[in-house]
């Protein structure tokens, strides 16, 4: 049976890890643009990869069950790269919520019905939920965050409540991490693991779009120029690690949140960052 690889979103990111992962596996590229991800498939079709596409819109439980019905009929799955997501500058606060917090929850909860013994899941966080204060929210509202059903979740006094992109993609990127955590324990009684990699501004087209914002461009490059590292990261680093995670040396590791973003949370805790 062929074994197959999952990419949700057709990105920098997605492409860099598909690349160091997926050598001798069928790729299942899912986007929520046909044409992106047709344009990625030629790309890896061209450098050997064997690929297929489809549509997914991960805000919709239906279309999430229909790619995992897809990815089974192909063959085995035994990866799942989440990487689509909306960033604070893209949309709306309540978009955000139903693509990064909501659909993410979806994607681990669907796959972790399927995925194969030895498999292993890697959703892309972000080091900006690292910024949210200590007591953003209680232990029993983190709990709920992980636990509860993707539409359970969304009727949180905590989620409801959310009217600001920034904060909206904040609290879904702790959620994914917390979420994680969760279904680490539903992915290991099928011999899987999951993880997820709390990236920094690493140098893709969304992060353009926010280094670039009118809003919040001089809040990023300021970021970038005052952290250990003083640049941005590439998304071959991400993919490295995420390799890592994937391969035979990282298989005690599963349900962690990893901080990969220069040192910036660390600036903000005790450097030029800190206010």
């Amino acid at each position: 049976m062929r074994e197959v690889i999952v990419v949700i979103g057709s990105g920098s990111i997605a492409q860099a890890i598909a690349r160091r992962v997926s050598v001798g596996k069928h790729i299942l590229l899912a986007d929520i643009k046909a044409e992106n991800a047709e344009a990625v498939k030629h790309t890896l079709s061209r450098a050997g990869f064997e690929v297929s596409t489809t549509v997914v819109d991960v805000s919709s439980r239906e279309s999430v069950q229909n790619l995992v019905k897809n990815a089974c009929g192909i063959g085995e799955v035994k990866g799942v790269i989440h990487t689509a997501g909306l960033s604070p500058s893209q949309a709306k606060a309540q978009d955000i919520i139903n693509v990064d917090l909501y659909g993410t929850a979806v994607v681990f909860e669907e796959f972790g019905k399927v995925i194969g013994h030895g498999g292993s899941g890697v959703v892309i966080g972000s080091q900006s939920s690292h910024r949210l204060d200590v007591d953003a929210f209680s232990q029993q509202q983190a709990d709920a965050l992980a636990t509860l059903s993707p539409e359970e979740m969304l009727e949180l006094p905590l989620v409801q409540a959310v009217n600001d992109s920034l904060y909206a993609y904040q609290l879904s990127k702790r959620g994914n991490a917390l979420r994680v955590m969760s279904e680490a324990v539903k992915w290991g009684k099928r011999g899987a693991r999951i993880n997820c990699i709390s990236a920094g501004i690493v140098f893709t087209p969304l992060a353009y779009d926010e280094l670039n914002s009118a809003e919040r461009g001089d809040f990023y490059r300021n970021m970038l120029a005052k952290s250990p590292a003083g640049r941005g990261g590439t998304p071959d680093e991400i993919a490295a690690l995420a390799e890592f995670l994937f391969g035979p040396n990282g298989t005690y590791i599963s349900g962690s949140d990893i901080l990969i973003d220069g040192g910036v949370t660390a600036s903000y805790k005790y450097g030029e960052l800190k206010s």
